[in-house]
């Protein structure tokens, strides 16, 4: 008895699908060597964006800028900015 089309054609999916994730992260992860150590270029990112983020506070601070969820600015402003960078310098 012959396989049908349509089993065929997830079989050919699902090894597409596999082959592609096996071979997904091939490179090399950019890291940065800091007095001998080497860290990930993503939390590099994530210090930058910790400094950015604490000057807006004084920013805003110094502006007179009322931020009304600080628990929820803060943390955004860090993830938006560590996004940025790393699509900026790595991407």
């Amino acid at each position: 008895m012959t396989t049908s089309g349509p089993s065929r054609s997830r079989l050919a999916t699902a090894t597409l699908v596999l082959a592609a994730q096996l071979t997904a992260s091939c490179a090399r992860a950019p890291s940065f060597d800091i007095l001998g150590s080497f860290f990930p270029a993503w939390l590099v990112c994530l210090m930058l964006s910790t400094l950015l983020a604490v000057f807006s506070r004084w920013f805003f601070s110094r502006m007179r800028i009322l931020v009304a969820y600080p628990i929820l600015v803060y943390p955004s402003l860090i993830a938006i900015f560590t996004f940025a960078l790393w699509l900026a310098f790595f991407h």
